[in-house]
């Protein structure tokens, strides 16, 4: 039986028993040692955590980009092949966390011919890298590897969080472009409806031109503080839970996955974390219809092609008013959204994403992808 991680969903966090967090720590604690969980030994790495371990190669790397084709799972694929675009901020793995609780392995057993495109982890001389390159040339060069790899002209593309983002900046930028189907998740367009955000950004301590100029790639902690404070509270509660979960190995198991990629934010290169701040955040450029990247503006009327964007009802990272827009905006004629009960994370992976996303996403790319 999978392990099912939920999301706080409205219920106040901290409610908890009488007993002081103390007592339940060793009373846990002492039940941990004498069942000899092996839950309660924390490991330390992605492999220690056995996630990401479907079959994939590496097919095509450029400065932070890098391309996995995962291993086919039918004899028989659909000819329209998919990839995935992963935020800048977030490791790729957590859309293939375990065997039995992946999306790639669930696509692929339908029969489809996944790639995913993540990034690696900048280094001081990308700190220069921004929209141009992440948006346009990255995906731009991904996309040309697919077609070499499987022969297709035509690609289905799905983006997560702000590879959504990235991923309809391309598709405007290149309406006559190779892109069949559009998917996103959890996107946002609207920095009106990012406040927590926005106050970050335009807090006088948080001058990012000095940040620049002094650090070059801004770092993972700074990003996960930034997404911390959206939810000072979550993390107690998760550690809480696990508490309450420690005899259950699969749960524990689960649960330090997802917990060690949410703490786990990639550094951001100087540049394209100025631009999301100067112009998607305080600006509101994406949604104004003003944002430029290379002298061209990003029109996201100009995509055509069916669309649909997947929204989570209590995501605390991506809020519906900063995404629910996003489908009014693109010009395609079919077009939808879905939105889900879940948060950002337990969205894509976990117990109810099996049944809640994943079916509902093969539904809409099935007939879209022969």
């Amino acid at each position: 039986m999978n392990a099912v991680l939920r999301e706080p969903e409205g219920q106040n966090i901290m409610d908890i028993s009488q007993q002081t967090i103390e007592e339940r720590a060793k009373e846990t604690v002492e039940r941990a040692l004498q069942r000899n969980i092996p839950g309660i030994v924390i490991p330390q790495t992605e492999s220690d955590l056995e996630v990401g371990l479907t079959p994939k190669e590496v097919v095509y790397t450029d400065r932070t980009a890098r391309l996995y084709h995962f291993n086919p799972m039918q004899d028989e694929i659909y000819r329209t092949p998919v990839m995935f675009v992963m935020s800048p901020v977030a490791k790729g793995y957590i859309l293939d966390l375990a065997k039995g609780q992946s999306l790639i392995e669930y696509l692929l057993l339908q029969g489809y011919d996944v790639f995913l495109l993540e990034w690696m982890t900048p280094r001081k001389e990308h700190a220069a890298l921004g929209l141009k390159e992440y948006a346009c040339e990255f995906i731009a060069a991904a996309i040309n590897e697919v077609q070499s790899e499987t022969g297709e002209q035509d690609i289905n593309i799905i983006g997560y969080c702000m590879g959504g983002m990235l991923a309809a900046m391309y598709a405007a930028l290149n309406s006559e472009g190779p892109i069949n189907n559009l998917v996103c998740f959890t996107t946002p367009v609207n920095a009106e409806g990012m406040a927590l955000y926005k106050s970050w950004i335009e807090s006088q301590a948080f001058d990012i031109d000095r940040l620049v100029a002094e650090l070059g790639i801004i770092p993972g902690d700074m990003v996960n503080a930034s997404i911390q404070a959206l939810r000072p509270l979550q993390k107690a509660a998760g550690q809480l839970n696990l508490l309450n979960n420690v005899e259950n190995d699969a749960f524990v198991k689960a649960h330090l996955r997802f917990d060690h990629w949410a703490a786990n934010q990639l550094p951001v290169p100087g540049q394209l974390m100025k631009e999301l701040a100067n112009d998607f955040l305080k600006a509101n450029k994406f949604y104004n219809n003003q944002l430029q990247i290379a002298g061209e503006r990003v029109d996201l009327g100009n995509i055509k092609v069916p669309f649909m964007h997947v929204a989570a009802e209590y995501d605390h990272i991506v809020p519906s008013e900063a995404s629910r827009e996003l489908v009014s905006l693109v010009g395609s004629e079919d077009k939808q959204e879905i939105v889900m009960k879940g948060g950002h994370v337990s969205l894509v992976a976990g117990g109810n994403a099996i049944y809640r996303l994943w079916p509902q996403l093969d539904s809409w790319l099935a007939p879209r992808s022969v």
